[in-house]
């Protein structure tokens, strides 16, 4: 998988699909994101760079509530590389 802005936004449609809202915003977060759970809000430091945007939602995505069916073909192909790659590294 190629770390560039296409990517990025295929990772970020995958959230947007499933109701999630993403912004990017500058704070203390010790993890580079921070999640608001009842609003379905997740926000990402905004001083990351591309690949460590990209890197923060593939540890991500697996830990939400994301809804298969609601996805479009190619988001769900990339949801299922996401998580085969989160039990890879588990």
């Amino acid at each position: 998988m190629k770390y560039n802005q296409a990517t990025l936004d295929k990772l970020g449609a995958i959230l947007g699909e499933s109701d999630y809202t993403v912004r990017y915003e500058r704070g203390s977060f010790q993890s580079g994101w921070c999640l608001l759970e009842a609003r379905k809000m997740v926000v990402l430091n905004k001083f990351l760079d591309t690949e460590g945007r990209i890197n923060t939602l593939f540890e991500l995505i697996p830990q939400l509530d994301i809804s298969f069916d609601k996805l479009t073909h190619n988001s769900q192909k990339l949801y299922d590389e996401v998580m085969a790659k989160s039990l890879v590294h588990a």
